[in-house]
């Protein structure tokens, strides 16, 4: 048995380069695309979501953006986890992925201060040793720019409203602490209500500082009001500093926890919340049923992802369409319906790219995203200014018009391979019914124009029963292509649903009298029999068309069958409608037949007892006509021998008023 082997030496590599909003951090996806180019390599670009991605202000949000798109344009598979720890993340997304290389970037930044920090080079190196990193220099001042942005956008009502909240809290705390010492508890219990105060502050609170003033507070009450000497910052006793620095120590770790799962909690609510929508997504459309449907929930799912107005603009068979809002009244959707923002959406449109937005290219108040595959554009998604959407955001948003692209892509294809179906299908219909006609109509016109002939030419010598014979057969001939143009003309009518039909209450006896006043003159060298369970049955029907169909079923029988045998039309109820047969007891029809004898121009095997061929119209034309009416028709074996043709109509009681 042959196998190979795989070693470390025939695995691929896969490079990982890491995201960014760093001015430099496009360098450093460049380097990667040409690693992974030169070592053939899975490519891919890995963005780490952290709670302090909210401090970022807007020019690095949008560099980050730049940067994950320039990602996509190198080939990189861009994917977007959520952390606080930026080292751990990369390097348990590594081991899952199976990375070999991670190409990051050396900060120049310098990390002053009595404790030196690892960098995150240092750390993914302790982390993960077996990896190989690739280090690129990387000038990026991001964290001087970060601290400076913490300060400028807190504002002063906010603070105070967040310091008051956290005076609030240890008022409280204070108070149950008074209750607890009148109570005879010691002053370990409550220390542990400062430390539970610090624990509620940092859950309702977002400021780190309001929560470590909080701790440092809460150490300086304890002391003030539960230490000896009391209403003092001294202590007597010699451990109390100890206390107090443990308990400062104890209150700044676990707010600095809560804090942290705090912000962990949110940023996994909004990851499961923006998947499950992406998952939605997927499966809506699927069930999607046509390319309006497809549209409109792209529209709404990137609504509801991006809580904003949405403008979709569709396309139909090359035209730019008109614009859908999707959102709220209060939104005022429509004040971006205007000639500037159309023409954003347009050159979207036209040139497949992403417009709109101030700043970018064909600036517009609204950012525009075609819906297209390739060089096919199938609309425009327009989103409302509003809320900054972040990067992953994004990714999700673009990710749900791709996903739209694709299967609107996927709906043309089924849905051109259906018409192509349908095209070929009346392709070979009509081929068959030129075929056919030309085959026998041949053959009657022929007789006729011959029949003709004679008659002009030699009418003299001809006795009467001579001429009277040629008079007859000009005649079949005639009923038969009259007969042939009537269902020809019946079966279009039908199938283009131009045929109206009128039912009324009408005796069965009544309308097979009728049918047999016009069955084929050769019915005389058959016995037709009629046989009605009650001659005052009545069905609900189009007289005229059911004529026509018993007509063609009597019609079939004498083709099929030798002259002198017998043909049987019977009506009875069964289960509430009226069935009607058409019985003989010739040939019979083979079983491979039955399912294919109602097909359009389906003729079979059997053989005529006259030369004529059928153009297969006939049984057809009945399904056609009996369906219209709600019911069906089959064919069945006439035992001991034959066929019997059956088929049901709706029954109509009769209405007695006294």
């Amino acid at each position: 048995m042959r196998y190979r082997k795989i070693t470390k030496d025939n695995i691929h590599d896969h490079i990982l380069v890491c995201l960014s909003s760093s001015p430099s951090n496009a360098k450093i996806i460049g380097t990667a695309a040409m690693m992974a180019k030169a070592f053939r390599a899975e490519f891919t670009a890995l963005y780490v979501e952290t709670p302090e991605e909210e401090l970022m202000v807007e020019a690095d949000k949008r560099r980050l953006a730049e940067n994950i798109e320039y990602a996509k344009e190198c080939g990189a598979v861009v994917t977007t986890v959520c952390g606080d720890d930026i080292a751990l993340q990369i390097t348990e997304f590594a081991r899952i992925s199976g990375v070999t290389k991670v190409v990051l970037g050396r900060s120049s930044v310098s990390r002053g201060g009595l404790i030196k920090k690892q960098s995150l080079t240092e750390k993914i190196i302790r982390l993960a040793p077996e990896l190989d990193i690739h280090i690129i220099p990387d000038s990026s001042i991001e964290g001087k720019r970060r601290k400076k942005h913490i300060f400028s956008r807190k504002s002063l009502i906010s603070l105070i409203k967040e310091l008051a909240i956290s005076a609030l809290i240890l008022g409280a705390a204070s108070a149950i602490g008074f209750g607890f010492h009148y109570l005879g508890f010691t002053e370990d219990n409550v220390v542990t209500i400062y430390i539970l105060a610090v624990l509620v502050t940092s859950v309702l609170i977002d400021s780190k500082i309001c929560w470590a003033l909080t701790s440092a507070a809460g150490v300086l009450l304890f002391n003030f009001f539960f230490t000896q000497p009391k209403f003092t910052f001294l202590a007597y006793d010699k451990g109390y500093p100890l206390t107090f620095i443990v308990m400062l120590m104890a209150s700044l770790i676990t707010g600095s926890i809560a804090a942290r799962m705090k912000k962990q909690a949110k940023l996994s609510a909004q990851v499961a919340y923006r998947t499950q929508i992406l998952l939605d997504t997927d499966q809506m459309l699927a069930k999607s049923k046509n390319a309006d449907e497809i549209l409109v929930v792209a529209s709404k799912q990137v609504r509801k992802l991006t809580s904003r107005g949405v403008i979709l603009y569709p396309t139909w068979n090359g035209t730019f369409g008109e614009a859908l809002i999707f959102g709220d009244e209060e939104e005022r959707i429509e004040e971006y319906i205007n000639d500037d923002e159309r023409a954003a959406a347009f050159r979207a449109y036209e040139n497949n790219i992403q417009t709109g937005a101030p700043g970018s290219l064909y600036s517009a108040e609204c950012m525009y995203f075609p819906i297209g595959i390739k060089d096919e554009v199938y609309g425009v998604i327009g989103v409302v200014p509003g809320k900054k959407a972040d990067p992953f955001e994004q990714s999700i948003m673009v990710s749900i018009i791709g996903e739209c692209a694709l299967a609107l892509e996927n709906e043309k294809n089924i849905r051109e391979k259906e018409e192509a179906a349908v095209r070929a299908e009346n392709e070979r219909l009509r081929a068959d019914l030129l075929r056919a006609i030309s085959h026998d109509l041949r053959t009657p016109l022929t007789s006729i124009s011959g029949n003709a002939g004679n008659l002009l030419s030699n009418d003299s010598f001809f006795d009467e029963a001579t001429r009277r014979q040629i008079y007859s057969d000009i005649l079949d001939d005639s009923v038969w292509l009259i007969s042939l143009v009537e269902n020809l003309l019946s079966i279009t009518r039908m199938g283009e649903g131009r045929a109206k039909i009128n039912k009324t209450a009408e005796l069965m006896s009544d309308v097979i009298d009728e049918a047999l006043k016009h069955v084929n003159k050769r019915k005389t060298e058959h016995r037709i029999k009629v046989s009605l369970e009650n001659e005052l049955m009545l069905a609900n029907m189009d007289a005229r068309l059911i004529v026509q169909v018993i007509v063609n079923l009597v019609d079939n029988a004498i083709k099929y069958t030798d002259c002198g045998s017998t043909i049987e039309i019977s009506a009875k109820q069964d289960n509430g409608k009226v069935l009607v047969s058409v019985s003989d007891n010739g040939y019979g029809i083979p079983d491979k037949m039955k399912e294919q004898i109602f097909d359009l121009f389906y003729v079979g095997d059997n053989n005529r007892s006259d030369s004529r061929r059928s153009l297969g119209l006939g049984l057809a034309l009945c399904r056609s006509i009996v369906e219209a009416h709600g019911g069906r028709i089959w064919v069945e074996d006439n035992y001991p021998r034959g066929a019997s043709f059956c088929f049901t109509l709706q029954t109509k009681e009769i209405e007695i008023n006294e």
